[in-house]
């Protein structure tokens, strides 16, 4: 957000925008490629922490066990095929967000190319 053009903002204010409107209309519009990496990455950060999770909050299933802690769990019982069913949904979920990610930027680059 500090990276952005701040004349963008100074133009919607002299032009009236209330300061809601420039956040959801200029401030996000133009920062959602940034949003959207952070999320995936702190997505992709979750996804593999489970030693401060299991310190701090348990491994209570169906209350505080995450699916890291859940393959975790299924491999320490003896059950592999929950912990492989577990991790095919991970690599299913952070594809996922791989693909997304990289289908919203490839939009936004084909977005400005057009104005060429």
């Amino acid at each position: 957000m500090e990276s952005m053009d701040k004349q963008l903002l100074y133009a919607a204010r002299t032009l009236g925008a209330s300061e809601k409107k420039i956040f959801f209309r200029i401030i996000l519009p133009n920062c959602r490629s940034g949003l959207l990496a952070g999320m995936i990455l702190a997505f992709a950060r979750a996804m593999g922490e489970f030693g401060a999770t299991i310190m701090i909050a348990g491994n209570i299933p169906g209350k505080t066990q995450t699916m890291a802690l859940a393959v975790y769990t299924a491999v320490q019982s003896g059950n592999r095929q929950t912990a492989y069913l577990w991790s095919l949904v991970i690599v299913i979920l952070s594809a996922l967000a791989i693909v997304g990610i990289n289908y919203f930027e490839k939009k936004k680059y084909q977005g400005e190319d057009e104005g060429f």
